[in-house]
């Protein structure tokens, strides 16, 4: 049993029980062992980043309505205590920090202004932070977690992985006895740049895999733009290209719950002998 809290009632924040907590650290062991097994070496984010730093991603210009930030407050006076479990404006006195929305951010951020291998890959996983218009459990909360495992390089290497990942999802899901459909995404996430917007039409830059309507993993490729905004250069000189695979874990604990009828035990020993699964 998962217990689910939030303002004004909104099911917006999931803590996991036992059952759950066992599933999601499994999930995670098995996503982590695909990036390591394929090379890639392991890094740890923190849960925010200064908003100068999300700022060069154009966040808050294409995501403006998932922003979340974090800043001070000043509680001096009685009257910036919360009331109807609410901070007035007045008592947050500066707002430096952001909440990022996916956790690819923390990779680009690692290697900022450094030189890299063209076949760099590393993973990591962090909590993401979502204002949505509206919340549903486990299937859309306000804060997640999200595994990642990024590709960092030439182009053709950053293509191979998200190729090598598509398949092995699929195949993952159908040993599972999941049905996931790899459907385009319309994520705006080059609005601010206008060639690459150009080029998102003509070519999708995102896939989902998604179970019904619910999206649980994507592939990602962003070509030269986190390179460019990072500095991160090829030995070539070049600016780094990169793409990234994605895995919205409470989301496939979702979906697990309902294809075992509750049964998260059951749930375990299918993950357990899927991933160990040769095919």
């Amino acid at each position: 049993m998962n217990r689910l809290t939030g303002s004004d009632g909104a099911p917006a924040l999931a803590i996991l029980g036992p059952p759950a907590t066992r599933l999601v650290k499994e999930l995670d062991r098995v996503f982590t062992g695909w990036g390591t097994e394929a090379g890639a070496e392991e890094i740890s984010a923190p849960p925010l980043f200064p908003v100068t730093d999300l700022e060069k991603f154009d966040v808050y210009t294409n995501f403006p309505q998932l922003a979340w930030v974090a800043g001070s407050l000043d509680l001096t006076e009685d009257q910036f205590k919360p009331v109807d479990g609410r901070f007035g404006p007045g008592a947050v006195t500066e707002a430096r920090y952001g909440l990022p929305h996916a956790t690819c951010y923390g990779a680009y951020l690692f290697h900022e202004g450094n030189q890299v291998a063209d076949d760099t890959l590393v993973t990591l996983v962090n909590r993401c932070f979502r204002n949505e218009d509206h919340y549903g459990g486990l299937r859309r909360l306000a804060s997640f977690q999200m595994r990642e495992i990024v590709a960092i390089g030439s182009f053709e290497h950053t293509q191979q992985v998200l190729a090598r990942f598509t398949e092995r999802i699929q195949s993952f899901a159908g040993t599972l006895g999941i049905d996931l459909g790899k459907v385009p995404a319309g994520d705006p996430f080059f609005r601010n740049d206008n060639g690459r917007a150009l080029l998102q039409k003509l070519s999708p830059v995102k896939y989902e895999f998604q179970y019904g309507d619910l999206a649980i993993a994507s592939v990602n490729t962003h070509r030269n733009f986190f390179g460019e905004r990072c500095a991160i250069r090829l030995e070539s000189g070049e600016h780094a290209y990169t793409s990234c695979v994605a895995f919205g874990l409470e989301r496939w604990i979702a979906v697990l719950t309902e294809h075992f009828g509750e049964d998260l035990d059951a749930a375990l020993t299918a993950v357990r002998a899927a991933a160990a699964d040769p095919s």
